[in-house]
């Protein structure tokens, strides 16, 4: 497969051509590097979204609104398909670059991580990347400066010229958009966390819906995280067999049914004390290629109208 980060700078000029009418605001920094604001200081909406969705999954994945319901209420909802889930999903779209620098806190997600290669992912998959330019997605509530730029560039074995950080807030319609844009994604992690071979699922679907935008990063933490594990939606087409796929949706996790401000709370908001298995789509269909399909796990609507603040009754 060709460079995943020549086919995201690709979407990358798009932005840059677009960005008035996405309501982006593009800077060049000292260093050269450029710094795309998608949600920090700007308020970018649905579109500016999907299209940063696509960046992160490098272009191999299609994605798209629709509208459906919660409880009566009628609520946006993100759906993403890509027939390379692996790569695009594993590879790409995972927020697995922990940035902290110099005080700075941000979580990378996009091609970029395909250029260091360091995480698990890359070698269950087999893939990695070299091109000269580079694309890291960072969720921060602030911009990235020359600092993290430069952090980035000598990580990524690139110049910092060529170092492209579309950058938003969980806290923001962007942020709420790319979000949901994860329900595959989670699904495809969990399998492979669970010992399956991710390069044994050919295609996959998945659909969450857009949690309402809160600027308290807290709330805006819990909403994004139950509209997945309570109203994510995921189908996967897979090669082979496997005796754990009844533990890939979040009903598997032993704190599902309680709102995620709750479990985050309990821990005093160290992620790392929650059970990971929580972190997956409500329901899942497993069809293997050739063999049964195999279907688990539900939404929740009244935990997800009471997330969102629906204060109309379901």
């Amino acid at each position: 497969m060709e460079s995943i980060n020549r086919t995201a700078i690709e979407l990358m000029d798009e932005a840059l051509d677009f960005a008035e009418e996405l309501g982006i605001v593009a800077t060049e920094l000292d260093c050269g590097a450029t710094v795309l604001d998608f949600g920090v200081e700007v308020d970018a909406g649905l579109e500016a979204g999907l299209l940063l969705s696509e960046i992160q999954t490098a272009g191999l994945a299609t994605v798209q609104t629709r509208m459906d319901r919660i409880g009566g209420a009628p609520t946006p909802y993100v759906e993403l398909s890509s027939d390379h889930p692996a790569i695009a999903l594993l590879c790409s779209q995972k927020a697995g670059w922990e940035l902290d620098v110099e005080g700075f806190n941000g979580l990378g997600s996009g091609p970029g991580r395909a250029l260091v290669g360091e995480e698990s992912e890359f070698q269950r998959v087999g893939y990695f990347d070299e091109f000269d330019l580079t694309v890291l997605a960072v969720e921060a509530i602030e911009l990235p400066d020359d600092r993290i730029a430069e952090h980035v560039a000598d990580l990524a074995g690139v110049e910092p010229s060529g170092v492209f950080l579309p950058t938003y807030a969980l806290g923001s319609t962007v942020g709420s958009v790319t979000a949901a844009a994860r329900a595959a994604e989670l699904a495809v992690f969990r399998l492979s966390e669970l010992g399956y071979d991710p390069r044994d699922v050919l295609t996959a679907t998945g659909s969450a819906p857009v949690a309402p935008v809160s600027y308290d990063e807290s709330v805006a933490m819990g909403r994004t995280n139950d509209a997945i594990a309570y109203g994510g939606e995921v189908y996967l087409q897979v090669a082979a067999e496997f005796d754990r796929f009844d533990e890939v949706p979040s009903s598997a996790g032993e704190e599902h049914g309680t709102p995620f401000v709750e479990v985050f709370e309990a821990v005093d908001w160290d992620l790392y004390e929650v059970d990971a298995s929580v972190f997956a789509p409500a329901a899942v269909t497993i069809d293997v290629q050739d063999g049964p399909t195999y279907v688990h796990g539900e939404t929740d609507e009244e935990l997800l109208a009471e997330s969102f603040g629906h204060t109309s009754p379901i």
